[in-house]
């Protein structure tokens, strides 16, 4: 019952980094989010790490060269990405693209690592994939022929495609999940500053974006990292693997509680998403990274 709610709570502040995400970038831009984002909770995830998976730190910085690459593509090549997105299209539509992942890793895993899956994996990516394109073309699926697709969709494409290859690679990675995150959260840091710096980038200075910027850092950064962790000391990672569909409702939710109404089209293809990322996990394979972690500690979208 512990468990359950841990994830259930894990997913639910990632849900919100959409919708907070959105509005933060009405004012600051998504370099800003990143490095303070990253910035803000490196030190704390490295101290949650340390105390929550005790871990051999020589042995976890033998890994540099992977993690820097993880850390560029899952922390800061993802992130700026969506952040970029958040400021053409809605949560509710970037939550939406975001959850026919699973399906698209299971693709790049059979086209880049021979990997096969069943009928039913098929049957579930052809459903999430006709899902994501309803709520891309707004119901129109002619305008694909006419590329008549919102640039921040298009933003969030690239962010699950980067996501693919992150998953990919953090498959292999033997370190534990939250000691990898705080690594490549450190990384990113680092490797963004010269960036930040050279485009003068500022904290925020006013309460909404502070308040915007704490509640990224500190509740999809550190909360959502300890809680998934914890339960999946005594769940198994494929159980947990689907609490991550409610990403797709708590959006909703949180959505329709601030005023904005669904559409048909994205009910519809929130529905085919979600049934399609269920199918694919019936073939028995194991569910893959949650956003931004990296390692076997922590599986599934």
């Amino acid at each position: 019952m512990k468990a359950s709610l841990y994830l259930v709570l894990a997913t639910l502040f990632w849900s919100g980094n959409y919708v907070v995400g959105q509005a933060a970038v009405a004012s600051m831009t998504p370099l800003e989010l990143t490095f303070w984002r990253w910035t803000l909770a490196a030190v704390p995830l490295l101290l949650l790490a340390h105390f929550v998976e005790k871990p051999d730190w020589r042995a976890v910085l033998r890994r540099w060269p992977v993690l820097l690459l993880l850390s560029v593509l899952g922390m800061s090549g993802y992130t700026l990405l969506l952040y970029s997105a958040l400021g053409y299209t809605s949560a509710m539509n970037a939550s939406l693209i975001t959850a026919a992942n699973p399906a698209l890793i299971v693709v790049m895993a059979i086209v880049l690592l021979g990997e096969r899956t069943t009928w039913l994996g098929w049957l579930g990516i052809s459903l999430g994939l006709l899902g994501v394109l309803l709520v891309l073309t707004q119901g129109e699926l002619a305008r694909i022929f006419s590329f008549a697709i919102n640039t921040g969709e298009l933003l969030m494409i690239g962010a699950i495609i980067i996501w693919g290859f992150y998953t990919i690679i953090a498959r292999r990675l033997k370190v534990p999940a939250i000691s990898a995150t705080a690594v490549q959260v450190v990384f990113a840091t680092v490797t963004l500053a010269p960036l930040a710096l050279a485009m003068n980038v500022q904290f925020p200075d006013t309460a909404a974006e502070g308040w915007s910027l704490a509640y990224i850092a500190v509740f999809p950064s550190l909360c959502s990292y300890l809680l998934w962790n914890l339960a999946l000391k005594t769940t198994p990672p494929g159980t947990a693997g689907n609490y991550l569909n409610l990403m797709v409702v708590f959006t909703a939710i949180i959505t329709v509680l601030l005023g904005t109404p669904l559409t048909p089209v994205q009910i519809a293809g929130g529905l085919m998403v979600v049934a399609g990322v269920l199918l694919t996990g019936l073939k028995g394979q194991p569910r893959l990274a949650a956003p931004g972690t990296s390692s076997a500690g922590a599986r599934g979208r």
